[in-house]
């Protein structure tokens, strides 16, 4: 496996090559695949990043500190750093997943990335893992202004609705698409008395949603 450009973007070279191949290799592809690694990457990344707005946020809220960290950690954000590393280019996959278009589909990706967590903690411990994601999510956490991003997008989108006395946004699921255990869900959300129509796509109903209100949110910023 040619994944030396991986491990320079990602900060690891692992010394334990299987741990890096099991860590890229979808359930489709082998009974030797990623799930182990994934559910260990994800306690990871949860307290990691908890930690580090912990350490950043000194004034905020613990309600405030558990919706920031759940837009870091959610698989969208996550498939996002995933593709910064070309991460799609070195998964293994099934002939299926393949002509499917699994290289590029956000939840593969997220759990993927997840998977790696998992493998630079078991190859070289839970320091070197911690620096791995704290790398990865500075910019991501540098970016955060604690006054507005403390609120998720939905409950923000419909504060400004109040705000300016107008209805609230309307949600409606347009698809769904791919198998039970990677499906992707497309909503929209509406605001018909300012005329906007934003779509958003994640890993559930709910992530959806607020990826759509997020945009709607961006729109009326404008």
């Amino acid at each position: 496996m040619r994944s030396e450009k991986l491990e320079r973007a990602l900060g690891h070279t692992f010394s334990r090559r299987d741990l890096l191949r099991q860590a890229l290799t979808h359930r489709s592809h082998g009974a030797e695949h990623n799930e182990r690694l994934e559910f260990l990457g994800d306690s990871i990344l949860n307290c990691v990043v908890a930690a580090l707005l912990f350490e950043r946020f000194g004034a905020l809220r613990e309600g405030d500190l558990s919706r920031l960290r759940a837009s870091l950690v959610r698989k969208e954000t996550l498939a996002e750093i995933a593709q910064s590393l070309t991460l799609g280019k070195f998964l293994l996959l099934g002939e299926g997943e393949q002509k499917s278009g699994g290289h590029s589909r956000p939840s593969i990706l997220a759990d993927a990335l997840e998977a790696l967590f998992g493998g630079v903690y078991l190859d070289a411990g839970f320091s070197r893992a911690y620096a791995i994601v704290a790398g990865l999510y500075e910019p991501l956490i540098s970016a955060i202004e604690p006054g507005s991003a403390a609120k998720d997008p939905k409950t923000a989108l419909q504060e400004i609705l109040q705000s300016r006395r107008l209805a609230l946004p309307h949600y409606e699921l347009r698809a769904t698409r791919g198998e039970a255990h990677a499906q992707e869900f497309e909503v929209e959300c509406r605001i018909p008395s300012l005329a906007i129509s934003t779509v958003g796509i994640g890993a559930s109903r709910r992530t959806a949603e607020q990826e759509a209100a997020q945009r709607a949110v961006e729109r009326l910023a404008q």
